[in-house]
């Protein structure tokens, strides 16, 4: 039984499924997307999510802390990079996982996980992306009306001046 265990083991030792989901995200990283099985997708977006939060905040200790994970100069640059400036409003949700199918080779289901800020398809467009506020929960009705007021005002004044 496995009671309290929620590490996905995917069949290997711990320093084996460590040096997978490192190389498995340096490539996710550099491509923006990857195709691979749905087990590793799923464990992938586990290990990543927190990675692309560190990202966030540039600063020495939150660089050398992901490097530490994915020992990749190159990988940790395009998080802190491109990456970060792209999920800057997002609160979190980073990456997408959407399922292929079976492979010819060993019938085992394919997934494509991608980061969602870097989807030209759907989602939100380039210039959309960086132009988004931040919404909250709050539904701040008062403020609302008090801007339609002001605003249905204005242009009576600039009318009559």
């Amino acid at each position: 039984m496995r009671h309290g265990d929620k590490v996905k083991n995917l069949s290997r030792t711990k320093a084996h499924r460590e040096a997978l989901l490192s190389n498995l995200a340096c490539q996710l990283f550099e491509h923006k997307r990857i195709v691979t099985t749905v087990a590793k997708a799923k464990a992938l977006r586990v290990y990543v999510e927190p990675l692309i939060t560190k990202g966030k905040t540039n600063t020495t200790h939150q660089r050398r802390v992901v490097f530490s994970y994915l020992q990749d100069k190159a990988a940790v640059t395009e998080l802190f990079g491109p990456i970060a400036e792209k999920i800057a409003g997002r609160p979190g949700g980073y990456t997408r996982i959407i399922k292929l199918g079976a492979r010819p080779g060993d019938n085992a289901e394919t997934a494509m996980i991608e980061l969602v800020d870097f989807n030209e398809i759907y989602g939100k467009g380039k210039g959309e992306a960086k132009t988004a506020a931040k919404k909250t929960r709050r539904s701040g009705g008062a403020k609302k009306k008090a801007t339609e007021t002001a605003a249905g005002a204005e242009p009576e004044a600039k009318t009559e001046e």
